[in-house]
């Protein structure tokens, strides 16, 4: 079962528990914690399975017209079952709802770790397309990918 999180040390304590689990994703340390802070305030939605939270993503806004997946995770035991689709639709169909027209998320480069390449594919399977490499938006080992995704 899906649903929104409203209170913050929830958000906080799910985002922790299930960011920790994923190294190879959420390393460093202070990027993982900021990660965890902002995404108090933004709307957060959970992945639920007898009471315990099994992934979570993130809404940014960007602008009027635009949102981000802010953060995503799912525990790695769960991993390619589902849970992070479901995650996305569940998104998706809230973004439309407020009304934005595009869905972006940022991530490492295709190419560089075989990790990230997995979440490229994932992306692209969701329907997302590559819009622009920020070489240096995080450092040169971690060139910034942009993809985008149209709700119409």
């Amino acid at each position: 079962m899906i649903k929104e999180v409203i209170n913050k040390q929830d958000k906080a304590e799910i985002a922790s528990q299930i960011l920790k689990d994923l190294p190879d994703w959420f390393g460093m340390p202070e990027h993982t914690k900021d990660y965890i802070e902002k995404s108090k305030d933004l709307p957060f939605f959970a992945y639920y399975k007898e009471n315990q939270a099994l992934g979570f993503i993130v809404l940014k806004e960007t602008s009027i017209y635009a949102c981000d997946i802010y953060c995503m995770g799912v525990l790695k035991a769960h991993h390619r079952k589902g849970i992070g689709k479901d995650l996305f639709r569940f998104f998706e169909t809230f973004a439309k709802d407020k009304g934005y027209r595009f869905i972006q998320v940022k991530t490492v480069e295709q190419g560089h770790y075989d990790d990230y390449d997995l979440t490229n594919a994932f992306y692209k399977s969701l329907g997302f397309y590559e819009l622009e490499v920020f070489p240096n938006h995080w450092d040169k080992h971690n060139p910034c990918q942009i993809y985008i995704k149209s709700l119409y």
